[in-house]
């Protein structure tokens, strides 16, 4: 157990790539840094950090911000209740703590939003509570170095693996300890082809032993991924305006703008759909992958409607910017705004 720790730590040292969040003891900003990488790359997620960082520097006006604001600076990240539960949590912290982050797991843990991952990495990072952080690369790291066969998405395996991970945190240094062996599964024990001749854990890895490195780590569940069929309809006005709703409801994309959407049950009732539809231009495909579903959508440019619904606005089509929208529209305007503008 020892060894393993020194270890971790020295390739930490070695290797640990130089990120903000790991430059300061605030529990706000390594809160932030938590809940903006869950789900997404380092290389992804830094610059989101640095443009909430910049825009709320505090918990006091993140709670204060306007929701549209705060889903506009997190559009491309995806994920979008993520935004709506930072939003719902500064509030709480403001209204309930003053402000003040909790400094123990436990209570961190009666937050709304905040779950036993964000808690133990706000413990341990922000407060050096000897909490182990138990995330993807801690679970793939385990796996392999003590060849589990347990699936790390059963109730049983997770508490498992959460007690193994807190039997081998260093609980003198947590904060260095738990980064070190989340960087390490990030950077060295990679999902795919990782690089064994170099790891400095070959001697003691079972899985390295027992030539089950690709099997590791389990998981019993497979998702089920679901697909759906969009044509969004872009009304285009003689005056350069177009219609976007406000979706709501609990579906994806709560919140988020987009034009009027028609969705279909199969390919075949979209495709039918199109080839009688009156429009001036229908788009390519554009497939989006989510975690359970992948959409397939077309855009097309059609005449304005004559009603307009409750949650509908008629904007110029230069605003549309101002508006938080899903990566999906925002893709397909980027490649065609110049030509929307210009009909």
């Amino acid at each position: 157990m020892l060894q393993f720790q020194v270890i971790i730590l020295d390739w930490y040292n070695k290797n640990k790539r130089n990120l903000p969040w790991r430059d300061t003891n605030n529990p706000y900003f390594i809160w932030l840094s938590e809940i903006i990488l869950q789900q997404t790359r380092v290389d992804q997620g830094l610059p989101y950090f640095e443009k909430f960082a910049n825009h709320y520097p505090s918990v006091f006006e993140l709670a204060n911000a306007d929701e549209q604001n705060i889903l506009n600076d997190w559009q491309g990240l995806g994920y979008y209740s993520r935004a709506r539960n930072l939003h719902k949590t500064a509030k709480e912290l403001v209204n309930s703590y003053n402000g003040e982050f909790p400094s123990t797991y436990t209570e961190l843990l009666k937050l709304t939003g905040i779950g036993p991952y964000t808690a133990a990495a706000i413990a341990s990072f922000a407060f050096n509570e000897a909490k182990a952080v138990v995330d993807g690369n801690v679970y793939r790291v385990l796996s392999r170095v003590f060849d589990i066969e347990e699936a790390i998405d059963s109730t049983q395996g997770k508490k498992n693996f959460e007690l193994l991970a807190n039997e081998l945190i260093d609980k003198k240094n947590p904060a260095s300890y738990n980064q070190a062996i989340m960087e390490f599964g990030a950077l060295q024990c990679v999902p795919v082809n990782p690089d064994c001749s170099v790891c400095p854990l070959q001697f003691q890895c079972l899985a390295y032993k027992n030539k089950t490195i690709t099997e590791r780590p389990v998981k019993s569940k497979k998702t089920k991924v679901t697909s759906r069929y969009f044509v969004y309809l872009i009304e285009l006005s003689v005056d350069k305006t177009i219609r976007i709703e406000k979706r709501e409801g609990k579906g994806i994309w709560q919140n988020l703008y987009q034009f009027p959407l028609v969705e279909f049950d199969s390919i075949e009732e979209k495709s039918t759909f199109l080839e009688r539809l009156k429009s001036q231009f229908i788009s390519k495909e554009y497939k989006h992958i989510l975690s359970h579903q992948q959409l397939f959508a077309h855009f097309a440019i059609v005449e304005p409607s004559k009603k307009t619904a409750v949650n509908q606005l008629e904007i110029a089509v230069t605003e549309l910017s101002n508006f938080p929208i899903p990566r999906l529209i925002d893709k397909f305007w980027e490649e065609h705004f110049k030509f929307v503008e210009g009909l």
